[in-house]
């Protein structure tokens, strides 16, 4: 009897070692298993470019999404025992994510708990017009349009500046988004980094700027961006617009006498645009027009409120982007001769136009 129940316990044993044994291959193959899944491709060749973590969104949802997009790899408790090891479940950020082929499961948790979704870019253009501004964001995409039935008026009050005029009120930058942004929100940021911009300008004012408000630097500002693309003449076209506001000159430029024609403007203008009063008239009108004409940068700016020394009060095109300088009258017609009515270019402003070619 003692021998039989000795046999038992020894069969007994003898297979719980093998169940044993059998656990610990299990678990060991398992183990490798799950570490293969951790750092292998979770996708294949044919899955969706991205994923979207929207606001309420459990582990489970997020997973299933996964598994839509094409992620094949791996058990559902893989992915949540990988979750759980990284303090990923439950903390995963809402935003769009990129699906690249060969991402792991590790390296896909870890962006969505850290957050680093995809960003889009949109470029607000130095000299742009707020109609351009709005056409270029009625095309942007994903960017959510909410803006296209607005007004300037409403536009301006939904930002939360009733009454503001939304020319150049936004500052020439670009600006970063993830999907699930609006128009609205890129226009908040722009608006907000124009006043910084422009304080930060105004604070370093020359000390005497014929400018007696941000206000009018930002105006002046506009006029120098829409009058010249080349870097260092900014503060030499600043230099005559303020040399004429002290003499109380009218300033003459074409750009507000455009932006007064507005979306008639064919790309001519002509002595009728010039003798025909508007707001933004500066051949009819003394001083500065109501508003900005454009989105000035801040290099613009800069230049508006510390504009450069020097007696010039008349300018012309070169037709090359840049421009002659002038302190008379007879100089500056001479320089139209020379460069507009192609006529005669005496030897001085030559020398002058090759000058000015040689800053370019």
């Amino acid at each position: 009897m003692a021998g039989g129940f000795k046999r038992v316990l020894k069969i007994t044993a003898l297979l719980l070692c093998m169940l044993l044994l059998l656990a610990a291959a299990a678990g060991g193959w398992g183990w490798m298993r799950y570490q293969r899944f951790i750092d292998a491709p979770a996708f294949g060749t044919d899955a969706a470019a991205s994923v979207q973590v929207a606001s309420g969104d459990g582990f489970a949802t997020v997973l299933r999404k996964l598994r839509q997009a094409g992620a094949d790899a791996g058990h559902d408790l893989e992915w949540r025992l990988l979750a759980t090891q990284m303090d990923a479940a439950g903390k995963l950020k809402v935003g769009e994510y990129a699906l690249e082929p060969g991402m792991s499961p590790r390296v896909l948790l870890q962006r969505m708990r850290d957050g680093k979704v995809i960003h889009y870019r949109f470029t607000l253009v130095e000299g742009w017009n707020m109609r351009q501004v709005r056409a270029a964001l009625a095309v942007a995409d994903p960017l959510e349009h909410r803006t296209s039935g607005l007004d300037d008026a409403a536009l301006m009050s939904t930002l939360g500046h009733p009454g503001q005029h939304p020319e150049g009120r936004f500052l020439p930058e670009t600006y970063l988004y993830q999907r699930g942004d609006s128009d609205l929100d890129v226009l908040r940021r722009a608006h907000a980094a124009m006043e910084q911009a422009l304080a930060q300008a105004w604070e370093a004012r020359a000390a005497d700027t014929p400018l007696t408000s941000p206000e009018q630097a930002l105006i002046l500002a506009s006029i120098v961006e829409k009058e010249t693309g080349q870097a260092h003449e900014r503060a030499q076209i600043a230099g005559v617009f303020s040399r004429r506001l002290r003499k109380g000159m009218l300033l003459q430029t074409d750009p507000t006498v455009i932006y007064g024609i507005g979306s008639a403007y064919d790309g001519n203008i002509r002595r009728h645009h010039l003798t025909t009063d508007t707001p933004y008239n500066t051949y009819t009108r003394a001083g500065l027009p109501p508003t900005p004409i454009a989105m000035p940068g801040r290099a613009a700016l800069n230049a508006a409120v510390n504009p450069a020394d020097g007696d010039a009060l008349f300018f012309v095109s070169r037709n090359d982007g840049s421009h002659i300088f002038s302190a008379t009258y007879a100089e500056h017609n001479a320089a139209v001769d020379c460069y507009q009515r192609r006529r005669n270019c005496p030897a001085d402003i030559a020398e002058r136009g090759a000058a000015a070619g040689d800053r370019q």
